[in-house]
């Protein structure tokens, strides 16, 4: 389901893995995990909620049914 249109509050990684996860603006349950499907969707999906939260811009953001992220972008 993409969500749209939203913020981001919080982003968290953790070194040497595939472990980010990112809070969205009234997105319910907290922390959602970006999708570990390889390092590079990792980096590239945390660094543009990481970018959209330092800079207080508004994102699209698909969360699938099994609760991860697995897209964003940032809008203009």
């Amino acid at each position: 389901m993409w969500y749209t249109n939203k913020l981001v509050f919080y982003t968290y990684a953790h070194v040497n893995t595939m472990y980010a996860f990112a809070i969205i603006e009234d997105v319910t349950g907290g922390w959602k995990q970006i999708a570990p499907t390889s390092p590079d969707g990792v980096s590239n999906v945390l660094n543009i909620l990481a970018v959209a939260q330092a800079n207080n811009r508004k994102v699209n953001v698909y969360i699938a049914a099994d609760n991860r992220i697995y897209a964003a972008y940032m809008l203009p």
